[in-house]
């Protein structure tokens, strides 16, 4: 589905332009994505596999949920609806705790170039593993890691496990749970 998005400037500010998603990506204009991050109160973070058949980083592991956020939407409320897509999860908006805006300005061999800003959050996951539902079309597999084995698995990056240019942005992440937790 190629669902309209809003354009923001080169600093994040609305421009009140909107415009479809394929446009987003091959013009490279800039815009927003909620990203969700899921943590356990016993020190774990939910991982997501990106789907073998995503443009960008197939199969590589990532943020729990992301989503871009459709036109006239607000970040939270594109935040609580990829949640629910993508994990089958139902959240609202006092379990979001917001850590940031990351800019995230990539271009990729396929022509598509990403100019996005991820407005990050952290949410405690109180469900098992087991009742999340992945949408396929977004996510491979979920799995939850501890958080050693997650700055493990980032500072030597095994097997290309995670996308490598979020690297410092993993780490930020990182650090914000264990502040949280």
């Amino acid at each position: 589905m190629d669902e309209l998005i809003d354009i923001v400037t080169k600093d994040g500010r609305p421009t009140d332009k909107t415009v479809l998603k394929s446009e987003i990506h091959s013009q490279g204009f800039y815009h927003n994505t909620a990203h969700i991050w899921f943590y356990t109160k016993d020190g774990q973070i939910l991982l997501a596999q990106r789907a073998a058949t995503k443009t960008i980083c197939p199969l590589l592991w990532d943020v729990s949920v992301a989503g871009h956020v459709d036109a006239g939407e607000t970040i939270e409320e594109a935040a609580i609806r990829e949640t629910q897509e993508e994990i089958g999860l139902t959240i609202s908006k006092s379990d979001l705790q917001k850590i940031g805006v990351f800019p995230c300005f990539q271009s990729y061999e396929n022509g598509i170039v990403d100019n996005e800003f991820h407005h990050t959050f952290i949410v405690e996951l109180k469900v098992p593993l087991v009742q999340l539902k992945p949408q396929l079309e977004e996510v491979e597999a979920l799995k939850l890691v501890s958080f050693s084995e997650f700055k493990n698995l980032l500072e030597f990056n095994q097997k290309n496990h995670f996308v490598a240019s979020n690297k410092s942005y993993y780490k930020i992440v990182l650090n914000h749970i264990l502040q949280h937790k």
